[in-house]
């Protein structure tokens, strides 16, 4: 009878641990983040993402429909990715340039029509020289029409939550009900590098120019590329009615963060006063973030977090966590208040599928607070025990 006390408290009390520990849990549905106070920002609205974690670390006005301006090539960027990604077009493949593509005003790749240029070129021309002529020829040749390749741009950007954005043309020209937010773009571009990242490397391009055109406009137009070692991307945009606007993101080495052992941050500033002023402004919120929060890893890929019983089970205990690994950004200082919380369905049954959601990890303050929560899953199938082992277990919570 000792034995099934044992396992009835067992049963009772293991829905949740409860640890100390001074660790964090990622970012999720309903996450909130510890305050820290950002530093000033000149800009209309501004994010700052935690890549490695997926944590928002600041943010103004994140949500507030804005011009996109050239920032906009980030989706016909990612459209064309996708396009080589299924192999529908490849990068030696060559499209036409258009009269529509020659004609493009703004920044400029200098093709002319009727020229035969390579995707890889055009991309490049994309995103080193933001050339609209580029992005025209590229939406031309994966979407057969721009009016076709933006109905791309719109289905994709419902497809990634982008609730707040809508496409009116692949290059970014101000255009009536053409807009997005900062939360967009950080999606967008999070996803980009998460999807593609073949591709990303492209971004990090100092200077290009197509052989033969004029060397005009060949530089990135991306200052932190030239002033930050660790600053990979990705693009800058500017009309006279979006301001001057950046979407950078860095990746710098951290000790203790596994194999790779990088952390990365992204920024999105928008609306400010100069190209200089958006880049300095982003460099301040890409160094606050690094020195203002420390990344701690709670798990590794494939590792369980909690190993609860398992009744009726051909195993003991289930293996319990997130599939990916959990690093965190933790405000510096703050690891003594955080408390992580595994609580999931009781009493566990056999069988147990591999990825199946059983609860949830949560990151709480020690006055409760919820700071952070997770899908908790089955790293391990279990399945079910013999007939003794069933009815055993079926006496045991019986007897509970």
């Amino acid at each position: 009878m000792n034995h099934l006390a044992f396992f009835s408290f067992f049963r009772r009390h293991g829905v949740a641990c409860v640890c100390a520990m001074g660790l964090v849990l990622p970012a999720g549905a309903g996450a909130q983040v510890l305050t820290v106070p950002a530093p000033s920002i000149e800009a209309k609205a501004y994010l700052l993402l935690d890549v490695t974690s997926g944590q928002i670390l600041a943010e103004r006005t994140s949500d507030q429909p804005v011009e996109p301006a050239s920032l906009t090539k980030l989706m016909t960027a990612y459209l064309v990715f996708d396009a080589l990604k299924n192999k529908n077009i490849t990068l030696e493949q060559t499209f036409e340039v258009s009269e529509r593509a020659w004609r493009m005003p703004g920044s400029r790749m200098f093709i002319e029509p009727g020229m035969q240029i390579p995707v890889l070129d055009l991309l490049k021309g994309t995103i080193v020289q933001s050339g609209n002529d580029a992005t025209t020829v590229l939406a031309e040749g994966v979407g057969g029409s721009v009016e076709q390749f933006v109905a791309m741009m719109n289905a994709q950007a419902k497809v990634l939550g982008m609730n707040d954005t809508s496409y009116r043309n692949p290059e970014g020209l101000t255009a009536e009900g053409h807009t997005t937010s900062a939360r967009d773009l950080a999606t967008l571009a999070q996803r980009l590098m998460q999807d593609f990242p073949e591709y990303v490397p492209l971004y990090a391009i100092k200077h290009y120019r197509y052989p033969g055109t004029p060397k005009a406009n060949d530089t990135n137009r991306n200052l932190l590329l030239f002033r930050d070692p660790t600053v990979d991307g990705l693009k800058t945009g500017h009309t006279s009615a979006a301001g001057y606007c950046l979407v950078a993101t860095a990746s710098r080495p951290v000790p203790g963060l596994g194999a790779n052992g990088q952390r990365r941050l992204l920024s999105v500033v928008l609306g400010a006063d100069s190209q200089s002023a958006r880049a300095t402004e982003s460099q301040k919120l890409l160094n606050w973030g690094y020195t203002s929060f420390e990344a701690v890893r709670i798990s590794e890929f494939g590792k369980a977090v909690v190993q609860p019983t398992v009744w009726k089970g051909d195993q003991k205990f289930a293996q319990l966590g997130v599939p990916s690994g959990v690093v965190v950004s933790v405000p510096r200082g703050a690891r003594a208040d955080v408390q992580t919380v595994a609580s999931f369905d009781e009493p566990l049954m056999a069988p147990l599928k591999l990825g199946q959601t059983v609860g949830k990890l949560s990151l709480t303050l020690k006055d409760g607070t919820l700071l952070a929560s997770y899908p908790l899953e089955v790293l391990q199938p279990v399945g079910q025990a013999n007939f003794v082992g069933r009815i055993w277990d079926t006496l045991l919570l019986w007897a509970d």
